[in-house]
């Protein structure tokens, strides 16, 4: 399988009682399937998979799996402490027709770059599905590190790697030794960096609600191969970026943006809380520049003619 494109790892739609909005979460399918991304990601951390029962976690790839009917491809999160705990969520992610499965680091028990890698080979042999590592430091405590990459390396099923450490050295090492193992960025604002050094394909939260814009960025760079436009656009798209990342109010965000392009996705699961009135304020205000600002720079390339306009809502 190749992992190229936009990949959108898709949030979870709360009800106010917390319960899941299926009716919500067929939309937001709906959404990005017409708007033009090229994948989805379930039980992300965007997806609050952390905050989900094992069963729910079934529950919404199986919804997600159905609703998309292989429209595109999907890729299925594993994430767990325990590995018996992750088998079971790749033989369900199999069951459910999952194209991939997503295999990070387990959290919390700082495991040795063997014992990751042994973790890793059991999930894939469990589903017997391409996989996606996911390198997450910042959440996950460990990195995948050379040794744990040169053993799975070794098995043409771990085909790509989304890489979140927010490390240069990390996407400089896994482009130059690692070019068996396809790069998916991972950390939005590098995104132009990962595309100059080869990568196809970037899984990011904020395609939820702008894809457009995301999809432009993504066409410039790899597509087109025109990377003046790509920094002229990444330039516009820096706002967001830190928007998104401060305070520690990710998945507030990315839902709230879904919420003002009129999908009410409801509110993240406890402990997060929502965003306050100012901050909604300022998530609003940033979004309009960036659409109007991106949206110009593409319809101002000499072959605007031929490039269809950013589908977003005003």
């Amino acid at each position: 399988m190749r992992f190229d494109g936009i990949f959108t790892p898709i949030i979870t739609p709360f009800q106010p009682n917390f319960s899941i909005d299926t009716d919500v979460l067929a939309d937001t399918i709906e959404h990005l399937v017409t708007s033009g991304v090229h994948g989805l990601v379930v039980a992300g951390t965007t997806g609050e998979y952390y905050a989900q029962t094992a069963e729910e976690r079934v529950v919404v790839m199986k919804f997600v799996a159905r609703i998309l009917h292989q429209r595109l491809p999907l890729v299925v999160g594993t994430g767990a402490i325990r590995t018996e705990d992750s088998i079971f969520f790749a033989e369900a992610a199999r069951e459910a027709g999952a194209d991939a499965i997503l295999v990070t680091t387990p959290p919390y028990a700082a495991p040795t770059p063997r014992e990751i890698a042994l973790h890793a080979l059991a999930v894939q042999r469990a589903a017997s599905l391409p996989v996606m590592l996911y390198n997450y430091p910042g959440r996950m405590g460990m990195n995948m590190e050379a040794e744990t990459l040169d053993r799975l390396g070794q098995n043409p099923a771990f085909q790509a790697i989304k890489e979140s450490s927010g490390d240069p050295n990390r996407l400089h090492m896994l482009a130059r030794d690692y070019p068996h193992i396809q790069l998916a960025c991972g950390m939005d604002d590098q995104a132009l960096e990962f595309f100059a050094w080869g990568a196809r394909s970037w899984v990011c939260a904020g395609s939820n609600f702008a894809p457009g814009v995301h999809i432009a960025l993504y066409d410039a760079c790899v597509l087109q191969g025109d990377f003046a436009k790509g920094r002229r656009m990444m330039s516009a798209m820096l706002p967001l970026m830190r928007v998104l990342e401060q305070g520690g109010k990710f998945v507030q965000c990315i839902k709230h943006g879904l919420t003002l392009r009129g999908i009410d996705v409801g509110p993240p699961r406890r402990p997060l809380q929502p965003l306050n009135k100012d901050e909604k304020r300022e998530l609003a205000e940033v979004i309009r520049t960036m659409n109007r600002t991106v949206d110009a720079i593409v319809n101002a390339a000499p072959d605007a003619g031929n490039v269809k306009r950013l589908r977003r809502h005003g």
